[in-house]
């Protein structure tokens, strides 16, 4: 395994030792978030810009909009007379879009990481064990610390508290109610990286997190039962 610390003695100066900083993951999930928004509204820019109609005349734009005019007046409703929306998505759209992206992006990180730490470990006996294995292991491997706490209902239902969840640790809070708000997106991707890990161990679930006061958050872990053959 390969949780541990780096030890002495080591040289940093041998060419084929590889050393990543620690802080490089923070940075990665600061600039995830907003990368994740700037990307998703581009890539509806290029989709509105694709099912925009071809350039009009001066002369035809002009009649269209005297046609519009008119229309408009006999209506009552202004641009009536056009058939056609913005067609921009609105914000639900939008954030269903983010996290979307974010998830999918946690989801392959969480299958890597579980393929790559947990290949010389015995196989695990039941779902508790790899729940285990995920609040002590990987936790400590991706965050530096192990989960606060963990509770189950012993029915596929099992909750996970991290009062410190290092993501949140360098996150300015504000007057009001917004700074738990903002803060939300941010457990998208350590959420698909839980599902991912999950799934790599050959279980099934689905993975939400909430924060109700920072730094904490709460993820609430439901197994899907496998189907019958």
């Amino acid at each position: 395994m390969s949780f541990e610390a780096v030890m002495p003695p080591y040289n940093a100066s041998d060419p084929n030792a590889s050393f990543v900083g620690a802080s490089c993951l923070d940075f990665l999930l600061i600039e995830l978030v907003p990368m994740a928004y700037r990307i998703t509204n581009e890539v509806d820019a290029a989709a509105q810009e694709e099912n925009v109609p071809p350039t009009q005349s001066e002369s035809e734009q002009s009649q269209q909009q005297q046609r519009t005019n008119r229309t408009s007046l006999v209506s009552g409703s202004a641009g009536a007379g056009t058939g056609m929306g913005t067609g921009k998505m609105d914000e639900d759209e939008e954030r269903d879009a983010v996290f979307y992206r974010l998830e999918t992006l946690g989801y392959r990180v969480g299958q890597g990481l579980v393929e790559r730490f947990s290949r010389d470990r015995p196989r695990f006996n039941d779902t508790l064990d790899v729940i285990k294995f995920l609040c002590k292991d990987l936790w400590t491997l991706l965050f530096r610390k192990q989960v606060d706490n963990l509770k189950t209902n012993h029915r596929g239902v099992y909750v996970l508290t991290d009062n410190a969840f290092r993501p949140f640790s360098r996150m300015s809070t504000e007057t009001g109610g917004q700074a738990v708000l903002r803060a939300q997106p941010f457990l998208w991707f350590p959420c698909g990286v839980v599902r991912g890990a999950l799934a790599a161990m050959g279980i099934e679930a689905t993975v939400q997190a909430e924060t109700s006061e920072l730094p904490g958050a709460v993820f609430q872990i439901k197994t899907i039962p496998a189907k019958a053959p």
